[in-house]
């Protein structure tokens, strides 16, 4: 693909998308050194620390460690307040290879006080180390973990649902497929909120139009991040890597589908709401204007990014009156 093609973007994002290009171009400290894939993370994980500064409080937060067959899985409980009407299961992203329940710290408070629900981050192992469908087997288990233990952690696992964003709106969606493919009890989730996630495209006009370093989405890093959670020989033809092949006719909670207009995925929730919809299960697409994959980060900068986090948050409330 000519990268003279592309869309130069960075002329067209809004003026508080600017301000985040602005800011890491005059803040490089945390940039990798190397780019080996520890560095990477290290990196990653010490820039997400300016972005979750000033975080709404809960009125309790506390860790548990949940045990599967790849071995223990860090969760960690936010609740608003002592008694919640459901729970939420958020899902990082990453690109499947970064991210822990630290870098989205911010956006994980955020949806708990704007829902008044408990959310619960999972801390799926990452790839390459774990491969498909490791994440998906992990997220599962927690998921039944709680529901089978909702009393001793003070949790209303009657209304449940699922969120995330990139890699973990795949995640998140992938898990509901699975929980419902296995005969797992899923009656009780009520929706899925996904930002800007892949859903398994492997070519579409976005992916041909965005992406670049600013965003850490060519070509080349989508491959790689294939690679990573796939392996070399993986099949992106997999039901739970590329959705589209799985049954998305039947036994869906409804979804709020977000993507970003610059974002190289941009197809990927686009295609998404469109089969959904076609198929009469409940969904809601929004796109949001001049923004950048990954922009959900950003709320302390971005009020669009707050919106879009209360977009989704306000939907889940809607469906738990249903």
């Amino acid at each position: 693909m000519n990268p003279k093609n592309k869309v130069n973007v960075l002329k067209l994002i809004s003026t508080e998308m600017n301000k985040v290009i602005d800011f890491y171009s005059k803040n490089t400290s945390n940039s990798p050194k190397n780019t080996d894939l520890s560095s990477l993370r290290d990196a990653y994980n010490e820039d997400r620390k300016y972005w979750n500064a000033d975080a709404p409080t809960m009125q309790s937060i506390y860790d548990t460690s949940i045990q599967t067959p790849y071995g223990t899985v860090l969760t960690r409980i936010f609740q608003p307040v002592i008694n919640t009407p459901a729970t939420l299961f958020y899902i990082h992203g990453g690109g499947f290879i970064l991210g822990n329940l630290d870098t989205h710290d911010r956006i994980m408070r955020l949806l708990a006080l704007y829902t008044g629900c408990t959310v619960i981050g999972v801390d799926y192992s990452l790839s390459p180390e774990a491969r498909y469908p490791q994440a998906i087997e992990e997220i599962s288990t927690v998921y039944q973990f709680y529901s089978l233990n909702a009393e001793k952690y003070n949790i209303n696992m009657s209304q449940t649902g699922f969120a995330g964003d990139s890699a973990g709106a795949m995640l998140s969606l992938a898990t509901t497929l699975w929980l419902r493919d296995n005969n797992i009890v899923n009656h009780e989730i009520k929706a899925n909120l996904l930002w800007y996630g892949l859903y398994g495209l492997q070519d579409s006009a976005s992916r041909r139009l965005y992406g670049g370093e600013w965003d850490g989405l060519t070509q080349k890093d989508l491959e790689s991040y294939d690679n990573a959670y796939l392996g070399e020989l993986g099949g992106r033809d997999a039901p739970y890597y590329c959705l589209f092949n799985n049954d998305l006719t039947d036994n869906i909670p409804p979804c709020f589908i977000a993507s970003a207009e610059f974002d190289p995925l941009l197809d990927d929730s686009s295609a998404l709401f469109n089969t959904l919809n076609a198929n009469k299960i409940p969904c809601k697409y929004k796109m949001y204007p001049g923004t950048l994959h990954a922009f959900l980060h950003y709320s302390r900068i971005m009020n669009i990014a707050d919106e879009a986090i209360r977009d989704g948050a306000e939907y889940f409330k809607e469906q738990l009156k249903q």
